[in-house]
């Protein structure tokens, strides 16, 4: 239950609509409780009266139905708009206040958590588990209380007509209790199981529709069907498993809520002949338990409703509860003045703790402005260096300094505002040109994103695209090539204007041309910034003021292109062979 006292603080700020609309629905659901009232009146008090006459006895009918009518066509309609419009309302934005709960929580979460988690069982928490969690507002805090008030008002007129037979209807509702107790929480694990087995599949269906590219190349559709039909076939028999018992659950109790109101009309039926108990009341009464079961009945499919609405919610909590790697220390403070200079203090790396160190006492002293380039083989550590130094993760041993102070002393956000980063695979949003490049400064005017598209040697084919800036870049920026994909986001750079750079791998895989236009761009960048480049290409790092090679998570060579050269160690020997090689 502790699940549903954390959903009660999300319910907290709307406690006034839902007492609101749970009063509207009081309404709602009491005026139907009139007709067995008014089956009772007419037949008794109308029909079964001997001392009226037919014209007395169609007046009172006359009356007592336009009564009713003007009740049930002109005051219903309005109360059951309001309620059931306040209560998805309500409903509703208590979802929206989870789900933005839940997206600054999945921007905290760490690159070690999205390595390790799939993007599908994300989404499966945030947009399919936090929707079945409306059911707890909507069912849980009201219809079920609605459904209950609606009994106890039942039974309290029901009492007032004939205590023995009340007494009668009301004796099979420990069976009734029993039942749902038993069923229903066996049913809470099944959901859960259910709805894991959903997001497991959800999720493999994503990673496959993004690679798509990848089955059609190598021909692997048959393949790829077979295991996805694994995917499927394993959720279809959590969801049987589910459907079956479910069913079990429903059989048991509507059969005990279908022989209950038998046992009131044989009842009800035997007082009538022995002259007991009226027509009326007798007729009022099979009404009266039809108003008594149907809820009970509706209690039972709220009763799956609210199992799998505690299900997800369980799993909303799950997520939410997942811990943060990367997080402000207590007495972290806003960094806003940056020279420059770095520091690695005897660094140390592992991604994990029972994994062996990617980086081993990692060492180098960075003068502010200083262009510092990375090189090795691939694995040995050069992109885990760089990652250290936005906090992508954090270091196992040693420590980074920035300007003499610990990066870890200062609050995140403000630390990766004074980082600007180009990758290898710059992702692009769906959006446009101009939305992609403002992310570099969401505030910036016009000019400024134009002047940061001409910086990055971007802005005339942006021009050249259907609709300029505006153009739509599709999914991760596929409507573009590999070379314009890495202008706009080094346009984005630009304009962030940070006095740190980092560069992985920038210009690797691309054609000569866009390479040329690219390296000319990010030489502009990198003046006057403290600039960490990755590169495999060591033709495009020659100009670097010191040239790091790290191999197998320590620095084996440091110094000039040229100076490397004369010593001719292992970058000489590297060299030499893309050399030969172009």
């Amino acid at each position: 239950m502790n699940s549903v006292k954390r959903y009660l603080q999300f319910v907290k700020p709307y406690k006034w609509q839902i007492a609101g609309t749970i009063l509207i629905g009081l309404l709602k659901f009491a005026i139907p409780l009139l007709i067995p009232l008014l089956t009772k009146y007419i037949v008794d008090d109308i029909i079964g009266n001997e001392q009226l006459s037919s014209n007395v006895k169609i007046d009172k009918l006359y009356w007592i139905m336009g009564i009713m009518l003007f009740i049930f066509v002109v005051l219903r309609p309005p109360i059951e708009y309001y309620r059931q419009y306040f209560a998805q309302w309500t409903g509703t934005k208590i979802l929206f206040d989870i789900r933005n709960q839940l997206f600054t929580h999945i921007q905290k979460l760490s690159f070690k958590y999205y390595a390790n988690t799939r993007a599908g069982e994300v989404i499966s928490r945030v947009i399919t588990d936090v929707e079945q969690t409306k059911n707890f507002v909507i069912t849980g805090l009201m219809n079920l209380w609605l459904d209950i008030a609606t009994i106890v008002i039942a039974v309290v007129i029901m009492f007032t007509m004939d205590v023995k037979l009340t007494i009668v209807s009301l004796i099979l509702l420990p069976f009734y209790a029993f039942s749902i107790k038993h069923f229903f929480g066996k049913l809470r694990t099944y959901t859960r199981v259910r709805s894991q087995a959903l997001a497991d599949l959800q999720s493999h269906l994503q990673e496959r529709v993004q690679g798509m590219p990848v089955i059609k190349s190598f021909a692997i559709e048959d393949h790829e069907l077979e295991v996805f039909s694994k995917q499927n076939k394993n959720f279809l028999d959590k969801a049987m498993q589910h459907t079956s018992w479910n069913a079990k659950s429903f059989a048991v109790v509507n059969t005990i809520t279908d022989v209950a109101p038998l046992v009131v009309i044989g009842f009800a039926g035997y007082q009538v002949i022995q002259g007991q108990m009226t027509l009326g009341t007798m007729v009022a009464f099979i009404g009266f338990i039809d108003r008594l079961y149907n809820p009970l009945r509706r209690l039972v499919n709220s009763s799956t409703t609210m199992t799998q609405t505690l299900a997800s919610m369980d799993r909303v909590f799950e997520f939410i509860d997942e811990k943060y790697d990367i997080d402000d220390e207590p007495n972290a403070t806003e960094l806003k003045q940056v020279e420059g200079k770095i520091t690695f203090d005897h660094v140390v790396f592992s991604y994990d703790t029972d994994e062996m160190p990617v980086l081993k006492d990692i060492s180098l002293e960075v003068k502010q402005g200083e262009t510092i380039a990375l090189v090795g083989m691939s694995g040995g550590g050069k992109s885990s260096l760089i990652s250290l130094l936005p906090r992508f993760y954090d270091v196992t041993k040693g420590r980074i300094l920035l300007d003499g102070q610990d990066i870890r002393s200062f609050k995140v956000r403000s630390l990766r505002d004074k980082i600007g980063m180009v990758m290898q695979d710059n992702i692009l949003f769906s959006d446009s040109v101009r939305a992609n490049i403002l992310m570099g400064k969401p505030e910036a005017t016009e000019k400024e994103v134009i002047a940061a598209a001409k910086a990055a040697n971007a802005h005339d084919f942006i021009m050249n695209l259907t609709d300029g800036y505006e153009t739509k870049v599709g999914e991760r920026g596929v409507k573009l090539s590999g070379g314009q994909k890495q202008r706009v986001a080094i346009a984005r750079v630009f304009l962030k204007n940070p006095p740190l750079l980092v560069m992985d791998e920038a210009t690797s895989a691309l054609d000569l041309e866009s390479e040329h236009l690219i390296q000319e761009a990010l030489e502009i960048l990198a003046k006057d910034r403290t600039t960490f480049i990755v590169a495999h290409r060591l033709s495009t790092i020659t100009h670097a003021d010191r040239i790091v090679l790290i191999d197998n998570g320590e620095i084996a060579e440091i110094g000039s292109h040229n100076e490397l050269m004369n010593q001719k160690g292992h970058y000489y020997r590297l060299y030499q062979v893309q050399q030969l090689d172009n």
